[in-house]
């Protein structure tokens, strides 16, 4: 019977638990009419209809405070629809969906990737063929450029008009005036397109061919031979000197340190300004000499190619030995394209080339974001055109339908077309050029780049301000603040102490070793005579920072005449090492920060290489250290470690640090542990837990096999390994908790306040606890002292998500902080509803938010909302939501220059959004708005006059003006009175730094919307038939002159409309006023044609009045 029950799935435990009472109810009650049939549909509908419940629904229609289900009326189940429709519909998707599919995959058909085996120094032994080792950013070739930019051009409607309208004067029947009157306009605007494409075209061009053309050494069995970037092939050996690109993805095989290893620079790949130690396969790096490459036989394993490049599986196999060898691979092992070898000498082994390599693979093509106002634009641009249909329209109709009226409504068309200006485009791209360059010499917001130069105006509109935290709102300067051991906790005023404990320790552990630097006895034996409360407490500390300056990825880099390097020689204990030259590099601040620490208190770190460690002790006595293995952080895991062998003791200990929540399983049971990283949460502090685990040598042995066997397999090798690894994991010592305080920006709180008075809701995303993200909230003024916050508990299913969204809507002005997995459910339940409610809430905190959480809660704003959203981030993880909002900023940091660059715009700091939103953002959309619409009244006032010339004399389709006449009214007339609007201003910079409710109006699109464009309309028609009129009534007696007269008074008006727009003049506008009048009274000797009564509508007309009386 359970099975004809129509469960829903289950999602969690205590679903399947009630699930099973359900089932349990239904059997004791015995069969239920039909409920034989069809009861996987049933399932479905009864899964659909829950989706439809109101957010409002009663409490008690939940059972259980975890269940994942709601129980229906059984009438409603019994009314489900049932029968042969089913089938027939479910059949039918089905044979649609596959047929479509199949022919989908068949023309759609890529080269299917597959892991491949490459053989040393033996391209010719590669089983398939790999693609090209070029770079291609170009667009076009030289056959393509011309069809590729016509298209992109006339792929929009409006180009295509102004294309079939300038063609259509080709057709005898249809040409009014002269051709260029219409194709240079056109040809105008193709020929800057097409300039501005040619341009950047040869410039990728250039920048392929630079790269393409780079000469590097390939190793053969001859010796060294000099090969291009483009000509490298799978299996070939490559030689990278330090500072030079890597040109493929490679195996690395040798370098020129001892050490085995070398540093590499990630920045062009992943954004990250930290160098990244990578490893020489170990059998190679063992081989005498270079040339014994060619004497062993030897392949690579690799993996199939793929977008991730944190992660990497393969194998190293030598088979002329007995037994052969056999090396595991991983990310540590690889040499990816576009890096930077930053120490030594390498040699690698090619395994991906062209597009199959990792940099290529995450190159995609950002998304073409449109502005808001360029969206608007179009539209009143369309009812332009409907316009002028219907206007056409209507003049055919009042002539009578006389002749051919269908020749006579084409050539109204013809004569109307400057209803829609063609110079509108090239007009806002021009001024949104001057934007973006004025927003890059601001003196007041140094360091801005302008990335995407076609939505300045979008910083004007802004509703949403979504930021990340750490590095953003935070200066990503790490400085340690406090160690907890449980029953004391040392802050920042209190270091001196510790200090003092470690030289102590160090000391009794130098004494009891006789004066001997090696440090053979144990400090265990060291503390026996010390007083058994400081023994203890001098025991934990010392224990702690030691733990801490190795449990780490940091490596000592020291600066050197010969370049920098992370090599450095031991000769003895006792050597000087100097502090003045040495710095520490690593994949994080936090880690610096916490060696940095224990450099402070007394245990310095001053060498590491793959295999050791040396650390430096107060007295100068140096403890070196065996790394026996290394287990690296992740973002699954949320913490690493390291196995070492004290070289004086012998002894292996087993060190480990992460996040609380993942520490909080593995660590004994303590009674202060969560306690305490809430405490430090609340204080704004990044905390690490540090815990220690003794191994014996079998223990150790045991492992290292069990790991070794693990790391061979191809086949789930994350899983197996990180099984291993857990098996070590169980029940260590737990030795700190530490604290580091990442302090704010620079006028964050301002800068914050300011942007909440000017009406815009900020969201903070962070992949940071709930504690400290709260905290950060509180002290950078997010959410303001007057406001409530609402903590959103832990959800985990459908009913929890209900309840606590019901919750959370009884309370109103209140902060909202939600984690990422309930943020999650939400959405996957409630998703209209959240957002709903989440964007009435003065700000959001959402913590623990992966990148595409980030990205997710961005589209969602976008959707639901319909308001312009704002992204600002400054790492890696934050690209995926800057790309994905409306306006993308990014922040150079620390984190690399990633986020920077995949940005629209580029700030230094937080602070300077507040300027660049509230002057730039403000000026860019009145100056666009005013632009747009005086671009477009241009056109209205024209096309005004052509239509009373028209209607008075018997709707004639006579063209007014013609020739050069037309072409210089849009050109050099009125061209630069016009564009001088781009340096309006409405409000002075100061006044709107200071009263930023100024910028609310904005977002309310006032400066460009129906009504502001139905005024210019009617001031258009005002203008235009006032001028016309005026012209023919005034001027009767002089109707030879009313061209000159009429187009005259056209030429003045445009210049007075333009100099009474403007609300603060500007040097450059009254230049341009005065050269564009003088450029037209100038012209007026050379356009004696255009004037007299030799001009075309002279002409026209006496022809035109005969065939109407005829």
């Amino acid at each position: 019977m359970a099975d004809q029950i129509p469960l829903y799935p289950v999602r969690s435990a205590a679903a399947a638990a009630a699930n099973r009472k359900r089932a349990a109810y239904y059997s004791a009650a015995g069969p239920r009419p039909g409920a034989d049939r069809h009861s996987r549909y049933q399932l479905e509908d009864e899964s659909a209809h829950l989706d439809e419940m109101p957010l409002m629904m009663s409490e008690e229609g939940f059972e259980n405070e975890e269940s994942d289900y709601h129980t229906l009326p059984r009438a409603r189940i019994m009314q489900r629809k049932r029968g042969l429709e089913w089938f027939v519909c479910d059949g039918w998707k089905f044979l649609c969906t596959s047929c479509c599919g199949w022919l989908i995959n068949i023309c759609r058909r890529k080269k299917e990737l597959k892991a491949r085996t490459v053989w040393l120094g033996c391209p010719e032994k590669c089983e398939e063929k790999h693609p090209r080792n070029s770079i291609k950013n170009q667009k076009y070739n030289v056959f393509t450029f011309i069809p590729g930019v016509l298209y992109e051009q006339f792929k929009f409607f409006l180009n295509l008009y102004f294309l079939v309208i300038s063609c259509s004067q080709f057709v005898p029947a249809l040409k009014i005036g002269y051709l260029y009157t219409y194709w240079a306009p056109l040809g105008f605007v193709l020929a800057v397109t097409m300039t501005r494409e040619a341009i950047d075209e040869f410039r990728r061009f250039q920048r392929d061919k630079e790269v393409n053309s780079q000469l590097y050494s390939k190793l053969t069995v001859r010796g060294k031979v000099p090969v291009k970037s483009s000509d490298i092939q799978v299996g070939d050996l490559i030689i990278v000197e330090k500072n030079q690109r890597i040109p493929s993805d490679m195996v690395f095989l040798r370098t020129s340190e001892k050490a085995g290893s070398c540093f590499i620079r990630t920045d062009q790949l992943d954004g990250e300004t930290d160098w990244k130690l990578k490893v020489a396969v170990s059998c190679t790096q063992r081989l005498p000499a270079l040339g014994d490459l060619f004497s062993i036989s030897a392949y690579v394993y690799a993996q199939k190619p793929q977008m991730d490049i944190h992660s990497f599986e393969g194998t190293f196999t030598r088979e002329d030995t007995d037994p052969p060898i056999h090396e595991s691979l991983s990310i540590e092992n690889t040499l990816w394209a576009s890096t930077i070898v930053a120490s030594g000498t390498v040699i690698g082994v090619v395994i991906y080339t062209g597009k199959e390599t990792r940099s290529v693979m995450n190159t995609s093509d950002p998304k073409n974001k449109v502005g808001l106002l360029d969206l608007e634009l179009n539209r009143l641009t369309k009812a332009l055109f409907l316009a002028l249909v219907a206007l056409s329209i209507v003049m055919v109709t009042l002539q009578g339908y006389v002749g051919p009226w269908y020749r006579n409504l084409f050539r109204f068309l013809l004569l109307f077309s400057y209803i829609i200006p063609i110079s509108l485009r090239v007009n806002l791209d021009m001024g949104k050029a001057v934007y973006g360059w004025m927003m890059m010499k601001d003196e007041n917001i140094p360091g801005t780049v302008v990335r995407t130069s076609t939505i300045p105006e979008e910083l004007g509109r802004l509703v949403y301000l979504l930021t990340d935290k750490t590095g953003t709102l935070t200066k990503n300067e790490m400085i340690f603040k406090r160690l907890h051991l449980g029953t004391v906790s040392y802050g920042a005023d209190m270091m001196d102490e510790i200090q003092s404990h470690v030289r102590d320790s160090c000391s009794q552990m130098q004494s009891q070793a006789g004066g001997n630097n090696t440090g053979s006895t144990p400090l265990r034996k060291a503390q026996s005579s010390a007083p058994k409360v400081r023994k203890s407490v001098s025991s934990r500390i010392h224990e702690a920072v030691k733990a801490i300056v190795l449990c780490h990825n940091v490596t000592p880099v020291y600066e050197s005449r010969a370049g920098v390097t992370g090599e450095t020689e031991f000769a003895e204990a006792d050597q000087d090492f100097s502090d003045e030259n040495r710095t520490y590099q690593a994949s994080s601040p936090d880690e610096v920060a916490l060696v940095q620490w224990t450099e402070s208190v007394g245990l310095t770190l001053v060498s590491r290489d793959l295999t050791s460690m040396q650390l430096k002790t107060p007295s100068g006595q140096v403890l070196s250290f065996c790394i026996l293995q290394l287990f690296p952080f992740t973002s699954e895991s949320k913490r690493m470690g390291v196995i070492v062998r004290d070289e004086s003791t012998a002894e292996i200990t087993f060190y480990m640090k992460g996040a609380d929540v993942a520490m909080s399983s593995i660590v004994q049971y303590n009674d202060w542990l969560e306690e305490e990283c809430g405490n430090m949460a609340r204080e704004g502090l990044r905390t690490l837990v540090v815990a220690k685990k003794a191994l014996t040598e079998e223990q150790y042995q045991d492992f290292e096999s069990r790991y070794t066997q693990a790391k061979l397999s191809m086949h789930d090798r994350s899983l197996k390994v990180a099984a291993v690894i857990e098996s070590l994991e169980r029940e260590m010592e737990l030795l700190c908790l530490t604290g580091v305080e990442d302090q704010l920006q620079t006028d964050v709180r301002p800068t914050l306040e300011m942007l909440r008075n000017a009406g815009i809701k900020i969201w903070m995303l962070t992949g940071d606890k709930l504690e400290t993200a709260t905290c950060i909230a509180k002290s950078s003024h997010l959410v303001s002292r007057t406001q409530d916050i609402h903590i959103f508990r832990q959800v985990t299913s459908r009913g929890e998500a209900h309840l606590e969204l019901n919750a959370f809507r009884r309370k109103h002005d209140c902060a909202l902080v939600i984690s990422g997995d309930s943020l999650e459910v939400c959405l996957k339940y409630y998703e209209h509803e959240f957002v709903e409610l989440a964007c009435q809430c003065p700000a959001v905190v959402c913590c623990r938010c992966s990148p595409t959480q980030k990205a997710r809660i961005v589209t969602l704003l976008q959707q639901h909302t319909g308001r312009r959203t704002c992204a600002v981030g400054d790492g890696g993880n934050d690209v995926s939501m800057i790309q994905a909002a409306d306006c993308g900023i990014g922040i150079e940091g620390k984190e690399g220059k990633q986020a920077s660059l995949a940005a629209d715009f580029s700030i230094t700091q937080f602070r300077h959004i507040g300027r660049l939103l509230m002057v730039h953002g403000r000026n860019s959309y009145k100056r666009s708005a005013a632009l747009g619409q005086f671009v477009m009244h241009r056109g209205l006032i024209i096309s005004t006059m052509q239509a009373v010339f028209s209607s008075v004399f018997y709707f004639a389709s006579v063209p007014l003006y013609q020739g050069f006449l037309m072409v210089g009214y849009a050109t050099i007339y009125t061209m630069f009175p016009v564009f001088s609007l781009v340096l309006d201003q409405d409000v002075k910079p100061e006044m709107a730094m200071l009263y930023p409710e100024l910028y609310k109006d904005l977002t309310k699109g006032r400066s460009l919307s129906f009504k502001t464009f139905l005024i210019w309309v009617l001031i258009s028609i005002y203008q235009g038939g006032i001028l016309m009129y005026g012209a023919l009534v005034l001027f009767e007696s002089e109707f030879v002159h009313v061209v000159a007269i009429s187009f005259t008074a056209l030429i003045l008006t445009e210049l007075l409309m333009v100099a009474l727009t403007v609300r603060t003049w500007h040097w450059l506008m009254v230049v341009a006023e005065f050269l564009s009048l003088g450029c037209y009274v100038s012209s007026l000797a050379f356009l004696n044609e255009y004037f007299d009564e030799g001009a075309e509508p002279h002409r026209s007309l006496a022809g035109w009045f005969p065939d109407r009386r005829r």
